[in-house]
């Protein structure tokens, strides 16, 4: 890459390329940059610039092959609560509704509806959240939906098979990290507990198998050991 970053996003586009946006630098700074990945050609070239530096935050493939970038945290405001737009076509960004609360090590999610779920994660308190909301690409603007039973930050959220949302683990209030999972159901808007993971766990990865069940690995347990 042209420059070196982690806590970044990296999408892929409907033409192929990767988009990677933001991050941290080597010197602890949170860039505003973005770059593409051409595998045709195995070379980075840069793109447009975000509006605003940020790190830790989320970045969605909508439907209509557009980028949703949303929250994170900067060098000035700290936690954001803004969120841009990547159009491929033009190579530019545009900002797009504020989110209701200001989030990083947040997750979202593309709905089968084609809206975008985010759930969770770290406000400017500090504080820790069980707040959720949806993002409409054909309006712009961001509606809260119901909270999850648990509040949660460096979780997973995955989309299964039947549409619903599956949340596993991370960082909460009660009981420090979790083993609890929960489903958001769009069609009903409602969260409801689901079976409990075997390790409590935060900052693992989740994938969705061709079979329709959900992968959950490694991690964060207790006392920062890191799991296998």
């Amino acid at each position: 890459m042209n420059s070196a970053r982690h806590s970044h996003t990296a999408s892929v586009l409907t033409n192929g390329k990767v988009l990677v946006a933001g991050g941290t630098d080597n010197n602890g700074g949170y860039l505003i940059t973005a770059e593409l990945y051409d595998p045709s050609t195995g070379a980075w070239t840069t793109t447009a610039s975000m509006n605003s530096a940020r790190s830790v935050h989320t970045a969605s493939v909508l439907t209509n092959g557009k980028v949703l970038v949303a929250g994170g945290t900067d060098n000035n405001a700290g936690i954001l609560n803004t969120t841009e737009l990547y159009d491929p076509s033009t190579a530019a960004w545009i900002t797009t509704g504020n989110m209701n609360s200001e989030r990083s090590y947040h997750t979202a999610s593309v709905l089968t509806n084609g809206k975008v779920l985010v759930v969770g994660g770290t406000d400017n308190n500090g504080g820790i959240l069980n707040t959720t909301e949806l993002y409409d690409p054909s309006t712009g603007a961001w509606t809260t939906t119901a909270s999850m039973n648990n509040e949660r930050s460096y979780h997973t959220a995955s989309v299964i098979t039947n549409g619903k949302v599956l949340v596993a683990g991370g960082f909460g209030y009660v009981g420090g990290i979790l083993n609890t999972a929960e489903l958001y159901d769009p069609l009903t808007r409602a969260w409801t507990t689901t079976a409990t993971m075997n390790s409590a766990r935060y900052y693992p990865t989740a994938s969705v198998l061709t079979n329709g069940k959900v992968l959950v690995a490694g991690g964060f347990g207790y006392l920062g050991s890191i799991l296998n």
